[in-house]
């Protein structure tokens, strides 16, 4: 059995690096302290629009990683939204049709 070569280990590692994000499994791309560093603002941009986790490294190790922000809760914004869109018409009580309408209940 041969020996694995560095690079393919890392592309070994690459594939195996998957993130649990909402019920979806992703894969995350590394990226170099240095780039990160360098590209920070466009890297934070490419997270949001993609919806996909950098992990960032130095010498290979992590160090932190970039995850997008949770799916809205919706919060308090929908508490009460419907507040005075109800008009009540009738007897909400009583039903529908009549009782002798049941075939279950006639003599």
């Amino acid at each position: 059995m041969s020996r694995l070569d560095n690079s393919a280990i890392r592309m070994l590692l690459l594939e195996l690096t998957i993130k649990y994000d909402h019920g979806i499994f992703v894969r995350m791309k590394d990226v170099a302290i240095s780039e990160f560093k360098a590209k920070c603002l466009a890297l934070l941009e490419q997270v949001r629009r993609t919806r996909r986790p950098i992990r960032v490294t130095r010498f290979g190790k992590p160090v932190a990683e970039l995850v997008p922000p949770s799916p809205a809760a919706g919060g308090a914004e929908w508490l009460g939204s419907m507040a005075d869109t109800l008009a009540i018409t009738g007897d909400i009580v009583a039903p529908v049709i009549e009782e002798t309408d049941f075939e279950a209940l006639r003599d």
